[in-house]
């Protein structure tokens, strides 16, 4: 139901247009407020926000344009239904009228019920319309100013991203331009390597010979010379420590070397570690004897392992032999070694109750060439843990290892 205010000075006129508009069979009812004077109408307009006001223009308080400007403060001008109705057929003031957001305009005395009705249904009809494209219009702008939003949003992320694959680009270049450096410079270090290698292993396999012909002097010298002064003998000892320890260095350097130079010469195989430590026990049996060391074995869990059967045996030869060698002098020596699989991998284990390891300051420089950690302890060349590393890497293997100083140390060997 339409809400119709009339603001007209004259009752006459006003039950006129109440029964005009009432008198439409079929037609949408309307609810009609009535005021007398502009004052009035504005009052009403205000309380009860009627969805059309036929507005008289000539009225003892006012006239109608002015209550129209006033109207069109109060309501938004878009959302204004107004017709105006005249006296006379003036067309100035129907155009001043319309031009001041009247939607139509009808002069008295020359429109019949119908054609009221009609004009205010269609200025209703009008409003509504005109409300609905405002509102599309402003749904649009705001669509459209999401949309500029958007672009700008976009612009700027493509540059961004044209940003950065220019610096991925220049980036790539560099890594690449990088790895060629790195490709040279590892080529360089290889040949190095070789080279050094093969200087060594030329140098200790050149030196054996001479030293071994040092030895034979030595030995002879000591068999035919007659010494008095009690300090010749000592003199003689230190000089066949020197010749022992120069031979065993050239020695285990040659062992060394011939892992980088050989790789893979060897085939893998069952390994019976119980058949292979027994070796290395014969091996090691003056020492174990010498040192009434007790070693145990627990090889239950993983009797047998895949390996190369000679670089297994050289690993367990150095480590028992270290074991022995840097016995804690107030007990004998004792060794577990066992052998297990961890989450399918086997691990060889070998735990002694030696002297132990400082690992916080030497940790970083356990397995490196000629580094010796217990020098008073017995001979050596630092060279044992250096070739048991090598053995292990070069099967893809890796070395754990835990120690305490004066209680002792587990090498753990993942094969």
């Amino acid at each position: 139901m339409k809400k119709i205010l009339l603001i007209d000075d004259n009752e006459q006129d006003r039950l006129l247009y109440k029964r005009y508009l009432g008198k439409q069979a079929g037609k949408e009812s309307m609810t009609i407020f009535e005021a007398d004077s502009g004052e009035e109408g504005l009052a009403l307009f205000v309380s009860q926000r009627p969805d059309c006001v036929l507005l008289d223009y000539n009225l003892l308080d006012t006239d109608g344009l002015a209550v129209l400007s006033q109207l069109r403060e109060l309501a938004p001008p878009s959302t204004l239904c107004v017709v105006m109705i005249t006296g006379g057929g003036s067309e100035a003031l129907a155009v001043r009228a319309l031009n001041n957001g009247a939607l139509d305009y009808l002069v008295k005395q020359q429109f019949d019920p119908e054609l009221l009705y009609k004009t205010v249904v269609h200025a209703i009809e009008k409003n509504e319309w005109r409300q609905h494209v405002a509102q599309h219009h402003e749904q649009l702008q705001l669509a459209n100013q999401h949309l500029r939003e958007s672009l700008t949003a976009l612009t700027e992320t493509r540059r961004q991203v044209d940003e950065t694959n220019t610096r991925l680009l220049e980036a790539n270049e560099k890594i690449e331009l990088r790895n060629r450096e790195l490709d040279t410079t590892n080529q360089q270090l290889a040949r190095t390597n070789a080279d050094l290698d093969n200087f060594v292993y030329a140098a200790s396999h050149d030196l054996r010979q001479p030293v071994n012909n040092l030895r034979g002097l030595f030995d002879e010298l000591r068999h035919t010379a007659t010494f008095h002064d009690p300090e010749e003998g000592v003199l003689l000892r230190l000089i066949d420590e020197s010749l022992h320890s120069l031979s065993a260095t050239i020695t285990d350097l040659a062992a060394a070397v011939q892992i980088e130079r050989l790789p893979g010469t060897h085939a893998s195989e069952p390994v019976d570690l119980a058949a292979l430590t027994a070796d290395v026990f014969q091996t090691l049996r003056p020492q174990l004897l010498a040192e009434q060391a007790e070693v145990r074995t627990a090889f239950d869990a993983l009797p047998t392992v895949q390996y190369v059967r000679s670089n297994l045996r050289t690993v367990l030869l150095n480590l028992l032999s270290n074991a022995l060698k840097y016995r804690h002098h107030d007990r004998p020596p004792q060794v577990l070694l066992r052998a297990y699989l961890l989450e399918g991998a086997p691990v060889l284990e070998i735990q002694d109750n030696g002297l132990g390891i400082n690992l916080h300051r030497h940790g970083s420089e356990l397995f490196q060439l000629f580094r010796r950690f217990h020098p008073d302890a017995g001979e050596g060349t630092g060279v044992g843990l250096f070739l048991v590393n090598r053995l292990v890497q070069s099967h893809g293997g890796r070395i754990e290892v835990e120690s305490e100083v004066g209680v002792g140390t587990t090498f753990r060997i993942y094969l």
